[in-house]
């Protein structure tokens, strides 16, 4: 398998500090794990960075971190997706890659909450 192809989206309650340091976490990750990420934030500044409708269609993985609705989640709904709490995540974000192998492996469609 190539480089693996993310999207994620980050949200909080309040739109400020955890968004943007999940955001931040998920590129470290990413560049550590090797793979190619884009990072749609959903804060106090509204939707930054969205998504195109190709990216979604491209996507090998779509990661939801957040404590709040994301917007326009029926765009992910037959894409393979792996969500997680926001405050969970910034403790633990090496239960992202745990998880991640689980859900590839998953018909498209599927979503696993990471807990």
């Amino acid at each position: 398998m190539g480089k693996l192809n993310v999207l994620a989206i980050t949200a909080c309650i309040s739109g400020v500090a955890h968004t943007y340091m999940a955001a931040e976490r998920l590129e470290k990750l990413a560049s550590q794990e090797n793979w190619q990420i884009k990072v749609e934030t959903q804060g106090a500044l509204g939707i930054e960075n969205p998504f195109t409708d190709e990216e979604i269609k491209a996507a090998d993985v779509v990661i939801i971190i957040s404590n709040t609705n994301v917007k326009k989640q029926e765009r992910y709904e037959g894409c393979r997706r792996l969500k997680m709490d926001i405050s969970q995540f910034l403790i633990r974000p090496e239960a992202i890659t745990t998880n991640l192998k689980k859900v590839l492996n998953a018909p498209k469609g599927t979503c696993l909450q990471v807990v």
